[in-house]
């Protein structure tokens, strides 16, 4: 027989018959996620480009706009609670950590100007940190953390300039320190990453135009990888460099954020269930933190800002046609 509803009495190895499709299929490990996502509890405050530490019960997100925002909200998996405020108002920064052990470094904070400030959350209160050494914003989003974070990219703009000056710089933090390490092969802003200090990997991003390129991160040295699907950047990610989601997305395309989903399973990209609100720039998992069966989004762009989340809940396994030879 086949799987219930929602698969939760699947077991990998089982094979049923399909009388729909008049096949046989496999339960298998691994593949493109079965899933869905459902509404969560929405935020105080509507806001995007906000930074982002923990999971899908234990949430903290912080800042963003509009226009440079303090505020920090930390969600438990059923409701959301105003804690106390970022030093720096801030939106487009390099984040990651957990609910209780966060970290926050650069960003922008004015229409003419961005920041080299680094915060340290301890479940209670932000406090000031050692800064970056390159001042940006608009960083790679969601990987590492406190005690091993990375800042990637970026850009320095000061308005009215009509020059905006992209970076390939990356950064690794100790927990105390920021030290730079080997840049990315092409300087932009914007792109969302997944993974840890030493297994990262980054998509898309704007380098005066948007792009779709794949960089892998080994803990010493980039190298290039599968392309994202789609020329946008400003996204959410949940997982790991060899199994992933990939959300939220802005794509050049239409000019605004999608309700695309993507799987990565480390070779190649697969669109899987897509969200409910379309927008960019939202709030998800630290990605590490995060999996391609259990991940979270919390505002973001959606043309206005939105308080909107959305949980996203996925099988371990997949369901595959029986073929023979």
């Amino acid at each position: 027989t086949a799987p219930a509803a929602g698969y939760s009495d699947a077991i990998v190895g089982q094979m049923y018959y399909n009388s729909t499709s008049g096949q046989f299929k496999a339960i298998k490990n691994g593949g493109a996620p079965i899933g869905a996502w459902a509404s969560g509890t929405s935020m105080n405050t509507a806001k995007g480009y906000v930074g982002s530490a923990g999971n899908k019960t234990a949430l903290l997100v912080f800042g963003g706009s509009p226009p440079y925002l303090a505020i920090t909200e930390q969600y438990d998996g059923s409701a959301w609670t105003e804690v106390n405020d970022l030093n720096t108002a801030r939106s487009a920064m390099s984040s990651g950590g957990t609910s209780t052990a966060a970290f926050c470094a650069g960003g922008r904070i004015s229409s003419t100007d961005s920041t080299v400030a680094s915060e340290e959350w301890n479940g209670t209160s932000w406090a000031e940190g050692n800064n970056l050494n390159l001042e940006r914003y608009a960083l790679t989003t969601g990987m590492g953390s406190q005690t091993a974070g990375l800042a990637v990219g970026g850009n320095k703009r000061f308005s009215p300039s009509a020059s905006p000056n992209y970076f390939a710089g990356t950064e690794e933090y100790d927990g105390t320190s920021w030290t730079e390490v080997n840049d990315l092969p092409t300087a932009m802003e914007a792109a969302g990453g997944v993974g840890t200090q030493t297994a990262a990997g980054q998509w898309g991003g704007y380098n005066g135009s948007y792009i779709n390129s794949g960089f892998l991160y080994d803990g010493t040295s980039w190298t290039t990888t599968t392309n994202f699907p789609i020329s946008g950047g400003n996204f959410s990610t949940s997982g790991t460099t060899t199994s992933g989601l990939m959300f939220g997305i802005y794509d050049n395309g239409p000019g605004a954020g999608v309700a695309n989903n993507l799987s990565w399973d480390g070779t190649s990209f697969t669109e899987v269930a897509d969200l409910a609100t379309a927008r960019n720039g939202g709030g998800g998992p630290t990605a590490s933190l995060g999996t391609a069966s259990s991940a979270i989004l919390a505002g973001g762009n959606a043309s206005p800002y939105t308080t909107a989340t959305e949980e996203w809940s996925a099988a371990d396994f997949t369901i595959n046609p029986v073929t023979t030879s």
